[in-house]
This record gives C-alpha cells, sequence and structure tokens, in this order.
C-alpha cells in the first residue's frame, strides 16, 4: 500500500484525506479541512484521526488559499504519527478537449488546463493554485489528477451532444458534467446490489442530477461547465441564452473593454444568481429555511425553483432510463436537509416515489422511501476523497 494525501480544493475551502491505499482498498489515516478562506469572519482548521478524535480544530482567520494550505501542511507535518504522503491526488472538477483522462502531473499538463479554466471557473482556478502550491511544498512526490468528469466520460452521443454545429463541437464544446467522483463513490458503495437504474441527484453549494444505467453515467445536468443544468447556490443552472445575449448587449454599453462586459456576465452567471440571487438573502440553505421561517418571499420563491429543478430533473431521467429503481440524495443539502427532500419528492408518487416521512426526518436513516414505494430512496454520503485515492493507487501502478 502507498500513503496518498488526498487535497479537494474548492472557492473558499480545502479538504483533505491521508489515505494507504492500493487499488482494491483505501483506508483513511486521518481527514480534515480549511474553511472559510477569505471570509470576513473567522474560518475553521480542523483534523480528525482514524479514531475520529480532532488533534487540530481551530477557529482563524484565513487570508487566501495559499494560507490555508500552509496550514495543511504543517498540521500534517506536526502531526508524527502520520507517514509523509508517497503520492498526492488532486480533484480537479472539469476536463477539458485536451485533458480527458486521469493522469500523472507535470508542467505542461499545469498550462493546458489552465487554457481551460473558464470551464470551472469557480473551481479551477483554487484547484491549480492549490497543484502549484504541492509541487513546491512536495518536489520529490508524484502528483495526479482526478477528474470529476471522468465518470461521465463515455456519455453517450445523445446526452454528450450539444446541439451546435459540427465545427463548434470540434473545439471541445460537449457536455462533460460534474460531481463524477461522488457518483461513482454512490456506485462503489452500493456494490453488487446496484440495481440498473439509479439517479444520484448531488445536492450542495453545487447541484446536479445523473442517471445511471448499470452502474455508467447515462445522463447527467452539467454541461460544458458547472453552471448549465441545476440552479445552485450562486449559478444560474440553464437559462434562455437569450439572456446572456441581452446582458451582454447591456453590458457592452458601459465596460470599458469586450472582457470587461464578458467578465461582467459571468460574475453574473456564477457568483450572483442561483439561490443568493433569487433570494437576496443567502447562498446557504440554512439560512434560507430561517428566512422562510418568517415568512420571507423571496427566500420561499428560491427554494420552490431549487426543488422545482429537481424534481423535473427526476422526473426527465426516470424517462432517459425508463424507470427507476433507486433515487439517492448525496452532498450537503442531499444528506441534510430533511426539508428539500421532502419538497423534491412531493408530487412524484404517479412515478412511483413515496417517501416515508419518519425516515426522512430521522437523522440517521438510509433508506428514506416508504415501504410501498416502488422506487427506492436513499440518502447517502458521498466519498471523494477515497475515489480520488483509489484513481491514485491505480496510477501508480501502472507507472512502475
Amino acid at each position: 500500500m502507498s500513503t496518498v494525501l488526498v487535497l479537494n480544493a474548492g472557492s473558499s475551502s480545502i479538504k483533505f484525506a491521508i489515505f494507504a491505499a492500493d487499488e482494491r482498498q483505501q483506508r483513511r489515516l486521518c481527514s480534515g479541512a480549511v474553511e472559510g478562506i477569505g471570509s470576513a469572519s473567522r474560518g475553521r482548521v480542523w483534523m480528525s484521526d482514524a479514531t475520529g478524535a480532532k488533534p487540530w480544530d481551530e477557529a482563524v482567520e484565513i487570508a487566501d488559499a495559499a494560507e490555508g494550505f500552509a496550514r495543511i501542511v504543517r498540521m500534517l507535518a506536526a502531526h508524527r504519527k502520520l507517514p509523509q504522503p508517497e503520492a498526492i491526488g488532486h480533484r480537479m472538477v472539469s476536463s477539458s478537449p485536451e485533458v480527458t483522462e486521469n493522469q500523472f502531473v507535470t508542467p505542461e499538463l499545469v498550462e493546458r488546463l489552465e487554457r481551460y479554466v473558464h470551464f470551472a471557473p469557480l473551481h479551477t482556478p483554487p484547484a491549480l493554485h492549490i497543484l502549484r502550491q504541492t509541487l513546491r511544498a512536495y518536489p520529490r512526490v508524484p502528483s495526479f489528477i482526478a477528474l470529476d468528469s471522468w465518470f461521465h466520460r463515455d456519455l453517450p452521443p445523445v446526452a454528450r451532444t450539444l446541439p451546435v454545429s459540427a465545427s463548434i463541437t470540434a473545439l471541445g464544446v460537449h457536455r462533460y458534467g460534474a460531481h463524477g467522483l461522488s457518483c461513482e463513490s454512490i456506485v462503489d458503495q452500493l456494490g453488487a446490489a446496484i440495481p440498473e437504474r439509479v439517479i444520484v441527484a448531488h445536492l450542495g453549494n453545487g447541484s446536479s442530477i445523473t442517471a445511471i444505467r448499470n452502474g455508467r453515467s447515462a445522463d447527467t445536468s452539467m454541461g460544458l461547465t458547472p453552471t448549465g443544468g441545476l440552479i445552485s447556490a450562486t449559478r444560474t443552472g440553464e437559462i434562455d441564452p437569450g439572456v446572456l445575449l441581452f446582458l451582454m448587449r447591456e453590458a457592452a454599453r458601459t465596460a470599458a473593454s469586450a472582457e470587461d462586459a464578458i467578465d461582467s456576465v459571468e460574475r453574473m452567471v456564477n457568483r450572483e444568481s442561483g439561490l443568493l440571487g433569487v433570494s437576496g438573502v443567502s447562498n446557504d440553505m440554512r439560512a434560507l429555511r430561517q428566512a422562510i421561517a418568517t415568512g420571507d418571499a423571496q427566500a420561499r420563491l428560491a427554494v420552490d425553483l431549487y426543488t422545482a429543478a429537481i424534481r423535473k430533473y427526476i422526473g426527465a431521467y426516470m424517462a432517459v432510463l425508463g424507470g427507476a429503481d433507486l433515487v439517492v440524495f448525496t452532498g450537503g443539502i442531499g444528506e441534510h436537509d430533511a426539508a428539500t427532500r421532502a419538497e423534491v419528492c412531493a408530487g412524484l408518487e404517479a412515478l412511483g416515489i413515496a417517501l416515508d416521512a419518519g425516515r426522512n426526518a430521522a437523522q440517521n436513516a438510509e433508506r428514506i422511501s416508504a415501504d410501498n414505494s416502488p422506487v427506492a430512496v436513499r440518502r447517502m454520503a458521498p466519498d471523494e476523497e477515497r475515489m480520488i485515492a483509489r484513481h491514485v493507487a491505480r496510477l501508480m501502478t501502472s507507472r512502475d
């Protein structure tokens, strides 16, 4: 077995874990995170060991990703019982026309990834930043990328192809999808008992729905970028392309340059819309639920838009699969917000989906569907870090 450090960088957090891993099994030695990077309030740095004990947990101000990563390096060095990493795995959200496989990191690979940062503008820049920091901090330790889009690499043409000309498709414009590591971990957890037709709803700061047939991706809501598909915390999700053209023209009237106009629309689409934009309150579902309790109509509308979009996709993917045997809720909202699960499933009884209210409200219930529900409904925790460790172990073996 090899000791693998896994890094999962987001726009305001860095998750990490260390595994003793080979292709068959991955034993978690520790996990943790740096949270609240760049926040006006204090962030949090924590680590838990294999027993669940937390030898490190503190509230601190974290200016940027570089400081956050430096804290992880210091934490790992200070915990003398942990072995030093022999390989490092990085989650990379989006692939590109030039990078479609999980692979060993070289300077040339970093350059190719930089060319397509706009395929995942909220995720790729911080991930690349941490990747460069890692290469400096661990110069003798091989690094590898694990693509979130890799799970969707074999989408059927009807799902993969976007409705544009062949000349545009040739530029690499097609559906890549995301949250593949989450879907892959759900498939792995279900194991040999996985039914033929599964729909995974990964609901969190970013949200997506994936149709899975016989353990393989059949369709997924995110498109060329994670902005497509479902409304998310700050992203529009699906939107009439004419809206973007209108906004581009409006921005061009006052922008200093075409690039500034593009940047302003990109900011609107990715950072100022979604739950945050509609509610005007927050991009956090917990804060929105609190606002709804006080009678906030815009918060109610934002959540209704969110749950209605999820419901539509579940129905659509039941059509894609010819029905469903299992619906899985995962991700931060999918796992922990019983109200969202209930609101999504309300009205889907005609499609064979019925929740058990008591199970749905219970904190430790995995199966949450009613006994007489033709379609099983479960909530499951994804384990993206374990999937990354497995990919790294496989890639290390192939390099030997």
